[in-house]
């Protein structure tokens, strides 16, 4: 006995919590697929697919695991679904996965929008409903990426007492300011718009029945784009679906990347939400860490079961000894598109902001310098260039190309060369006293990396709407010539500067195609000199912390043998053009995917069209396409949506057009057409 309490003593100081900790449930299942429909209290039937512990002994108990949204449990993620549930389930959860109403194969109209109060209600059905199976044990989880974890967190903040835990990935609460339709509270348009506003007049597989009682109300569902174009500020429309942080008492679970654009809602879950929060942030874009484009790659899946064992089986697994954040550490790497791995390390954080953060100032410079020491008085200019930007990709993240090409059109500074390395962790700001000659601007700040051999890597960046200055929901014009302080907060950022390189902030008045440019000829400023002046601020760190134990490599997952696809809608790719005469930027992007199913094949294929004109900012237009085509037997059905948004000084000229054809002959057309006055965009 003596030797035993020994060896827990000598654990425990070493920092070792294993000793008395369950293990993970092992794989000792096989996996079962149900289809049944589940009853709503309005008389609509929910499609959803059980995955289920095959070789479950008579009257065993197990959790719940829900993932619900519309992207088509049936075909589109029907191979991805089983190669991530199958995983749970063999470990002992029935995993739920539920399309919303109106979407695959679930009964009714679509809802008027994402994370609607329609959708929002039916969730607490489902798993109230969940919950009740002969096979629960009464406990739900419910988990997901973008969407559904979206709607995790969303779900989570109304309170149901059968949820019991979260587990959310690339997602945020922030409709408005963080979401895709408005970056940072500016206009953005892309692959997402044209994939959604044509899903809606899709009907459930493997019938894809052109029966008009089915088809006729997805079809004449309204685009959602036309919607959220017509709420440009931020307000009651944008919040309804969700309420503060705070409200979060269960158990989260959250994984995010720093290539992500959902990133920031992770510091802002550990400073507002009191309940156990479990957060890791890798190096990655829009994907689960085992599945990134880039690793270094892990199984989350392993620590996925950890949580829910620890939250709906009650086995102590240890999670409420784990770091409440991992965060990866990013170093320098080159700006390279097709990197393999992103260079850096892990680190343990157990309190935001890091208890050990020194907010560092540097202030910007006469001689487009960065310094520790205010500036003598200047201002600075800047012609406003609308097509500036193609370097910066679809949103705030992604592996980009170098960033020179946006910094010759930008006010740059530049630090000395750094005398030993330097590390941040946290929202770097950019603090601007701005003027512009225009009632209304936008600026960009962008944070990067410069290599001694003059390469630019950038780190991070945001942007700022003017009119929005003080209040994204009451936005206001710009008074020409006045000065304004602006706080660019940018995005969660981590990077470790090496000895001899420079730190840069880049400012510009346009990030496109990713934002829309704002419609007036101008020229704006930025005043420089005394405390007060324009500056940048750093959360700096030490360059290491705690150690954090490896997480374990990836493993393979059950694949469907009666399925299988051939590349993928994103990333797609990209090419510009430039008609120098006329001062005209072309973005063009597509991308294209196919799959094969026991009853035909798909082909998706989407493209989009961006044109700017450095003449006229006023004048650009954003023109997409997108188009699924299936080969059934006998028949081979197509749906389309055609997307088009102009610009003039005043309006956007919307229109979307949506189409299903048989064999190549129109079965049903529709198109909205609307004029949408410019508000403060």
């Amino acid at each position: 006995m003596i030797r035993h309490i020994a060896l827990a003593s000598l654990l425990f100081a070493a920092g070792v919590n294993s000793f008395a900790l369950d293990p993970p449930s092992p794989p000792t299942y096989g996996v079962r697929m149900e289809n049944q429909l589940i009853p709503m209290k309005d008389g609509i039937r929910l499609a959803v697919t059980l995955y289920v512990p095959d070789g479950a002994k008579p009257g065993e108990k197990f959790p719940a695991i829900l993932e619900y949204h519309p992207y088509r449990k049936d075909d589109a993620m029907a191979a991805g679904d089983y190669s991530l549930y199958s995983y749970f389930t063999r470990r002992g959860y029935v995993c739920a996965r539920v399309d919303i109403r109106g979407f695959g194969t679930s009964e009714g109209v679509p809802t008027d929008r994402e994370y609607s109060e329609q959708e929002q209600q039916d969730g607490l059905q489902i798993i109230t409903w969940l919950a009740h199976q002969a096979w629960s044990n009464g406990n739900v989880g419910m988990m997901g990426i973008s969407w559904s974890g979206f709607n995790s967190l969303q779900m989570a903040m109304l309170h149901p007492p059968e949820l019991k835990a979260i587990l959310a990935a690339a997602a945020t609460d922030e409709l408005f300011h963080d979401d895709i339709h408005f970056i940072d509270g500016m206009v953005h348009i892309d692959e997402f718009e044209l994939n959604m506003d044509m899903a809606p007049g899709m009907t459930g597989a493997p019938d894809y029945t052109l029966d008009e009682k089915i088809l006729g109300p997805r079809f004449d569902a309204p685009p959602w784009s036309l919607l959220y174009l017509k709420h440009q500020h931020d307000g009651p429309f944008w919040r309804s679906p969700v309420r503060p942080l705070s409200e979060i008492k269960i158990p989260s679970f959250l994984i995010g990347g720093m290539m992500d654009g959902y990133r920031d809602s992770i510091p802002a879950m550990l400073e507002q939400t009191t309940a156990p929060i479990k957060a890791i942030v890798g190096p990655w874009n829009h994907s689960y860490p085992s599945d990134g484009d880039f690793g270094p790659q892990f199984e989350w899946r392993a620590e996925a079961v950890r949580w829910w064992d620890y939250w709906l089986k009650g086995r102590d697994t240890g999670v409420l000894q784990d770091p409440k954040l991992v965060v990866y550490m990013r170093h320098w790497y080159p700006p390279d598109m097709n990197l393999a791995t992103i260079p850096g390390e892990w680190r343990r954080e157990d309190a935001w902001p890091p208890r050990d953060v020194k907010n560092t100032t540097l202030f910007l410079q006469g001689n487009h310098t960065l310094a520790a020491s205010p500036a003598e008085t200047a201002k600075h200019h800047l012609a406003y260039v609308p097509s500036v930007g193609v370097e910066a990709g679809f949103w705030w993240g992604e592996l980009l190309p170098d960033v020179r090409p946006m910094d010759a059109f930008s006010l740059v500074y530049d630090s000395a060369p750094l005398e030993e390395d330097l590390a941040i962790l946290g929202r770097p700001h950019a603090l601007l006293q701005a003027s512009a000659s225009a009632p209304l601007a936008n600026w960009f700040a962008r944070l990067s990396d410069v290599a001694p051999d003059g390469a630019v890597t950038q780190i991070t960046g945001a942007g700022i709407n003017g009119a929005q200055r003080v209040s994204m929901t009451e936005p206001r014009d710009l008074e020409p010539g006045k000065t304004y302080t602006l706080d660019v907060s940018m995005h969660l950022a981590s990077w470790v500067f090496p000895k001899g390189h420079r730190i840069r902030v880049a400012i510009s008045n346009a990030l496109w195609p990713m934002i829309l440019p704002t419609p007036y000829s101008m020229t704006t400023s930025l005043e420089l000199g005394g405390d007060h002046g324009s500056q940048l601020m750093l959360p700096v760190v030490p360059l290491h912390s705690a150690l954090v134990p490896p997480f374990p490599p990836v493993q393979p997952s059950d694949q469907r043998n009666d399925m299988r696809s051939q590349g993928a809608i994103l990333p797609g790719k990209w090419s510009v053009t430039h008609e120098l005469k006329e001062r005209t930027t072309t973005a063009y992007w597509h991308g294209e995917s196919v799959e094969w199913y026991p009853w035909g094949k798909e082909t998706d294929y989407e493209n989009l069209t961006y044109v700017a004109n450095d003449h006229h900012p006023e004048a650009c237009s954003t023109q997409g396409e997108a188009r699924t085509v299936f080969e059934l037997k006998g028949r081979v059905l197509t749906w389309q949506g055609h997307l088009s948004v102009t610009t003039d000084q005043k309006n956007f000229y919307y229109k979307y057009t949506r189409e299903v054809l048989k064999d190549g002959q129109m079965v049903k057309t529709k198109t909205w057409q609307e004029t949408i006055p410019r508000d403060h965009q």
